[in-house]
């Protein structure tokens, strides 16, 4: 189930913050509880990106899209993700959480985040993500204009940029590709 109470205290955090630049990082504060362990008693890969859906929340509250997407009706979806995981992080650690808006292009904002317990980082997050509307994906410049975006597009560090290139050469929708040599079992 979704962790909609840690959703609301987040929000509320996010809010006595004040706010933040839109490519400002926006620090947030977790706790690993039990039911975010997996069966090896470490933070759940699946939690991970779930908390990290909290981390994304406070930032949108901080630079005013929460607001502009209640108003405009619009919505909020992950179109990508890569994921580094690094340490564990286990029952009752405390979380540091950074989430950063490192750029956008036609299509999809990109935003970094990280966790980090006792100044180590236990992974980083690369999303890329979508506004939408009824009748679909929101440009990403539309979103700025709303937000009273003034500045420039900026660009995005070049392992940023080298992931949207890699996915751009992945086939969608996914083919079947099965090695040379390798036979397919009969069903």
């Amino acid at each position: 189930m979704y962790p909609f109470i840690r959703l609301l205290l987040t929000l509320r955090r996010a809010r006595a913050l004040g706010r933040a630049d839109l490519t400002g990082e926006h620090v947030s504060h977790h706790l690993c509880l039990p039911w975010d362990l997996d069966g090896f008693l470490e933070l759940n890969n699946g939690r991970t990106l779930t908390l990290y859906d909290l981390g994304r929340f406070g930032l949108g509250e901080r630079v005013g899209l929460s607001a502009v997407l209640r108003a405009r009706r619009w919505g909020l979806a992950v179109a990508g993700c890569s994921v580094r995981y690094r340490k564990r992080v286990t029952l009752f650690q405390r979380i540091e959480m950074r989430t950063r808006c490192v750029g956008w292009d036609d299509r999809f904002v990109y935003i970094v985040q990280s966790m980090w317990v006792n100044g180590t980082c236990t992974s980083q997050a690369l999303m890329r993500t979508a506004v939408t509307s009824r009748q679909g994906t929101v440009p990403p410049l539309d979103v700025m204009a709303a937000l009273g975006w003034t500045g420039d597009v900026p660009e995005p560090p070049a392992w940023v940029r080298a992931w949207i290139a890699a996915e751009a050469e992945r086939p969608w929708p996914p083919i079947s590709e099965v090695p040379e040599g390798h036979v397919v079992p009969a069903a």
